[in-house]
């Protein structure tokens, strides 16, 4: 064995133990947000829109361990309950445009025809338009409450499903045995049911991981700039962005919600990564 391959072969064990370390990393995180957040209820010390003006500004300590905001409000109660909220609309917008996504991606890919010719066009228009300006306007328009935002995140989110679900099912309908589904008289319904989508999930998995993050960021996004979440209901973007008026006295309004929303995002994606990794079958190295 040459001292190349040697050094090829321990460069490989790096980076199998360093994949290991970051997925290790990330699964820790995304499993303590979510029971953290989902217990909130429970597990949150302090009522987390209780205003308390004797304990305004004050800085991380033994009974604040995040600190207290410009109304007294426990930080890390409201980054607990506004995780649920931010983890709740990310969940089921992403459950939501994939359903949507998911279905127009594969009936347009095996029907074809007009179907397929106005669902992409759709799709187009929704890619030639930012996400975050596509779900401002439908905010704007439909106003701002939970489950408004639920739908407009759905529907500035689904194209990507249907795009990438659209081009599985194009692969798949020329295969052998839907072919075979096809001369032995099996309907539509059957064939796509049967024969199509679950050959199309783990995609569909690895776009819904990925897809997480994306809408986390999104409703941050207009929590921040005041269309989501409404006070005083918390929210991660609302929290960092009532910080802002006091990032030089009390820093940690803003900064422990920022720090908490990135390493839920980076974590999300790090799964996402793995997940494409595991189940694509045309990657040549697993982990």
């Amino acid at each position: 064995m040459t001292d190349t391959s040697v050094a090829v072969k321990a460069g490989q064990r790096s980076t199998f133990w360093l994949k290991k370390l970051q997925v290790g990393f990330a699964l820790c995180v995304v499993l303590v947000v979510i029971v953290a957040c989902a217990l909130s209820d429970v597990l949150a010390p302090y009522d987390p829109i209780a205003i308390s003006l004797g304990a305004t500004l004050q800085p991380p300590s033994a009974e604040h361990w995040l600190g207290t905001d410009q109304l007294g409000r426990d930080i890390l109660s409201r980054i607990m309950k506004g995780g649920q909220v931010s983890l709740l609309v990310a969940f089921t917008a992403v459950f939501l445009a994939g359903v949507i996504g998911g279905l127009v991606g594969v009936i347009a890919g095996y029907v074809g025809g007009v179907f397929d010719a106005v669902a992409m066009r759709l799709a187009d228009v929704q890619f030639a338009l930012p996400a975050v300006i596509l779900a401002l306007v439908l905010v704007g328009a439909v106003g701002s409450s939970l489950f408004n935002l639920v739908i407009v995140l759905s529907l500035a989110n689904w194209a990507r499903f249907a795009r990438v679900l659209r081009s599985e099912t194009l692969s798949l309908r020329e295969r052998g045995f839907v072919e075979l589904a096809k001369l032995s008289d099996a309907s539509t319904t059957r064939i796509v049911l049967r024969h199509i989508l679950p050959n199309v999930m783990s995609t569909f998995i690895v776009l819904a991981t990925l897809d997480i993050g994306i809408i986390i960021i999104l409703e941050a996004t207009l929590s921040f700039l005041g269309l989501g979440v409404q006070p005083p209901y918390p929210s991660w973007g609302t929290m960092i962005a009532d910080g802002r008026a006091f990032l030089e006295q009390a820093w940690w309004i803003s900064i422990f919600p920022g720090v908490v929303l990135i390493l839920t995002v980076l974590s999300g994606n790090i799964l996402g990564d793995a997940a494409r990794d595991r189940l694509s079958p045309t990657l040549s190295t697993k982990w």
